[in-house]
């Protein structure tokens, strides 16, 4: 049941607040008015709480997978959802489950019920439950979603682990090197100075480096900030997102993890789609949305006008230059033989190997590289730092 926070006065002024579950909003509004309060706002908490929050594709796995269970097992749809939804641990997805029941309760296909839920459920979650319920293979879509949704999940979770690790090394490395700069150089600069001492070269460039970070700090940070926000809102035009995509794709290492990616992507969705029964054309229009890199999506429109003009799929493809010639060959080769399916499953899985093999063997290069510099810097300046005290220590024993 939906959450609702409220906020109002009582009688002698004093402002209390809480939260309610109820239907509607005008319940919390009625029962608060029962108890003689005057409400000065309420506001639904729906996507909030600690499992509540974000619905992710592991979440819409499981609802798929069980789905497929029940209906397969012969139990009525609404049975079906009713007994899914008490089952969910996402408090977000199970009040969108429990909608989605009540919709279908009250006459509406689930088709047309999944897709008043489009922050929920995807295009191509909806295209292939209309296809399974018009070929009245319900069960059997379900479950080859849910196989799509975990695959797709872990891809994303081998790319976003390869990430981690790297970013928190460099982070730390930014902070240590920030707090020495700022923080300690000067203290010791102070020492030297009442010392007297003649600096060696480094002592002094590195002094000078800090003098510099420390007067062009903040508006550095306020120009990197803003620099930040523009690019961001850069990024978020159609333009902008091309330019970044392409680049992203021209990169030697990184951009050749980002195309096995997209391919993959954009393999397995297209299969799990035409295995479904969804015809090419919409299945085309769903796999560019989903791509996840507007260069590819742009390259499989094209493909998609293409095969509207009388091509094949794989021609277009090739002309594209996004998508490897054994690929093309191997779609080439399904469309022939009329297992273009059975292909883009071989493909999608031979391109996730290739995914793990490179986020693995990048993981490990990038590893001893981040060492090694992490060392050189904070070794650096530790050194720089030092070296006027051993020269002094030096000086003091003669």
């Amino acid at each position: 049941m939906p959450s609702f926070s409220y906020v109002a006065k009582m009688q002698d002024g004093r402002t209390v607040t809480g939260t309610l579950e109820v239907a509607t909003q005008q319940v919390v509004l009625e029962a608060l008015h029962r108890k003689g309060l005057i409400v000065i706002s309420v506001k639904s908490q729906r996507g909030s709480g600690a499992k509540g929050g974000r619905v992710g594709m592991e979440d819409l796995a499981i609802f798929s997978r069980q789905m497929a269970t029940l209906v397969d097992a012969g139990i009525p749809l609404v049975g079906g959802l009713e007994a899914v939804a008490d089952q969910l641990e996402n408090k977000r997805l199970r009040e969108v489950v429990a909608r989605v029941k009540e919709a279908v309760e009250g006459g509406t296909n689930f088709t047309a019920a999944i897709a008043k839920q489009k922050t929920i459920f995807s295009p191509l979650f909806v295209s292939m439950v209309k296809a399974g319920e018009a070929s009245g293979h319900l069960a059997e879509v379900l479950d080859r979603l849910a196989t799509y949704l975990e695959k797709s999940a872990a891809l994303q979770r081998k790319v976003k682990s390869a990430c981690v690790y790297p970013a928190i090394v460099i982070s730390m490395a930014m902070i240590i090197t920030a707090v020495l700069i700022l923080k300690v150089i000067p203290a010791f600069k102070e020492i030297f100075v009442q010392l007297g001492a003649d600096l060696p070269l480094p002592t002094k460039i590195l002094i000078a480096v800090s003098g510099f970070a420390q007067k062009g700090f903040f508006p550095g940070l306020v120009f990197g900030t803003g620099a930040f926000f523009w690019a961001r809102r850069a990024l978020e035009t159609p333009r902008g997102r091309l330019w970044f995509d392409g680049t992203m794709l021209k990169l030697m290492i990184v951009g050749n993890i980002v195309r096995k990616v997209a391919i993959a992507k954009f393999a397995r969705t297209l299969a799990t789609l035409v295995k479904s029964g969804v015809q090419i054309l919409g299945a085309l229009d769903i796999v560019a949305e989903s791509a996840g890199n507007s260069v590819v999506a742009k390259a499989i429109l094209e493909v998609r006008n293409s095969i509207r003009e009388g091509e094949n799929i794989a021609g277009p493809l090739a002309a594209s230059g996004v998508f490897p010639p054994m690929v093309v060959r191997m779609i080439g080769v399904g469309e022939q033989t009329g297992r273009l399916d059975e292909m883009l499953v071989k493909v999608a899985d031979f391109y996730d190997d290739q995914v793990d093999a490179a986020v693995s063997g990048l993981t490990s290069a990038l590893e001893p590289i981040i060492i090694a510099v992490l060392g050189v810097v904070v070794g650096s300046i530790v050194l720089s730092i030092f070296l006027p005290i051993f020269k002094l220590t030096q000086t003091l024993a003669r």
